[in-house]
């Protein structure tokens, strides 16, 4: 998550609006001043999904870097702010109670688990503060409950996200997984956390609405890592392909699990099993399946750039999957914060977190992940979504399309 906040520097510091501004002009000179914006970070920075977090860290960082280095937002310097939630919807809570409380808090980007941003949206929406998730997939956050009897309504003005939704996702999955990989019998498990269970949900759906059959479902524990009960059920029920509707900490052991137990049928799951490290985890992760959101950024042409400046910059870490649109997430950030100050002669508003949604509402940019913009109910107008194997010890793409339903 993404905050816009001000540094204060006691005695050095002169508050204007909702940013702190600098004496100093750019140019050295003293012939303006200088309004810097604090950018936080919220996702799991540790445990066990900390992969994913820190690539979403980085990424969040060169964006905001960018910008700094290119001058984005005349007479503004962007800062990150990175915090840890560990994957706990607590914790995120806390971080956002946290974040938003600060009145020199314009705007957060995150968080990674659509059950942390379950958490932290009510926070947002009472402080008025834009939330953008670069990874959560749940429909729920943005449509509703009733999304799934065609009775859409936005629950919070100020979330947004840049990636597209499970019912996206999930529906992609189940097609593909009756159309490309033929299976045509599935045993389905999911975690019971909120990703989980919604992705799960719309891969079954479309799959038995293509004609395939659910021959077994089970639910486990994020934490679980013996899955035998699982495995001997599963093998009884003899399916063409096992779903799992979670993440890879999890994943990998179950895959493993799966075909020490004699089980051949490949295992297949979305875009929380798609990392690096479902396949260093997995010894037999080979010939298993992953869909997630977007296009691989190495087949884009809009991603050539933060792929160079993400190696330039000589992170240790992968960007992972949520790389290039948590790079869309932070930069849609900086360009409301750049139509807000524009409009206002350079200067942020006193009333810039207002203004600040109602830019995203209407924010359009050539990103990395292609066009970013978002509908009316805050999600992103970009439904390109790409299934994976695994092969030779990576993941590789083998189809991508904009799913229409």
């Amino acid at each position: 998550m993404l905050i816009l906040t001000t540094a204060l520097t006691t005695g050095a510091l002169t508050l204007s609006a909702c940013g702190s501004r600098d004496d100093k002009s750019d140019d050295g000179k003293g012939e303006g001043k200088k309004t810097t914006v604090v950018i936080g970070l919220d996702a799991p920075l540790t445990g066990d999904l900390s992969a994913l977090g820190q690539g979403i860290k980085n990424s969040a960082e060169l964006a905001l870097n960018n910008a700094n280095k290119t001058k984005e937002v005349p007479g503004v310097t962007f800062e990150l702010r990175a915090l840890d939630d560990q994957a706990q919807p607590t914790s995120g809570q806390q971080n956002a109670t946290k974040l938003a409380g600060d009145k020199q808090v314009l705007g957060i980007v995150g968080p990674l688990n659509s059950s942390v941003a379950q958490s932290m949206q009510q926070v947002a929406q009472s402080n008025n503060v834009a939330l953008i998730s670069p990874a959560n997939t749940t429909p729920d956050l943005s449509q509703g409950k009733d999304w799934k009897q065609d009775k859409r309504k936005r629950q919070f003005s100020t979330y947004f996200r840049t990636s597209t939704t499970d019912e996206v996702q999930g529906s992609f999955g189940g097609q593909y997984a009756y159309e490309n990989v033929k299976a045509k019998t599935v045993y389905v498990i999911d975690d019971q956390k909120t990703y989980g269970v919604g992705l799960a949900a719309a891969f079954t759906t479309k799959f038995t609405a293509l004609g395939g059959k659910v021959v077994g479902t089970e639910h486990v524990n994020p934490e679980d890592r013996d899955f035998k009960a699982i495995v001997s059920k599963a093998k009884s029920a003899n399916p063409d392909l096992v779903f799992y509707g979670g993440e890879y900490p999890a994943s990998a052991p179950l895959s493993q699990q799966l075909k020490d137990g004699g089980i051949k049928a490949p295992l297949m799951g979305g875009d929380g099993m798609y990392s690096g490290d479902y396949i260093t985890l997995n010894k037999k992760s080979a010939g298993d399946y992953a869909t997630s959101v977007g296009k691989p950024v190495e087949q884009l042409d809009s991603a050539k750039k933060f792929i160079a400046d993400y190696k330039a910059a000589g992170y240790k870490d992968r960007y992972e999957a949520y790389g290039g649109s948590t790079y869309d997430a932070a930069w849609s950030l900086v360009q409301a914060v750049k139509t807000v100050t524009a409009a206002n002669d350079g200067k942020l508003p006193s009333d810039a977190r207002g203004k600040i949604v109602e830019a995203l509402n209407k924010v359009t940019f050539d990103g990395v992940t292609g066009t970013v913009s978002f509908d009316k109910y805050g999600d992103t107008t970009n439904t390109l979504i790409t299934a994976y194997q695994v092969d030779g010890g990576q993941w590789k793409a083998r189809h991508s399309a904009a799913y229409k339903g």
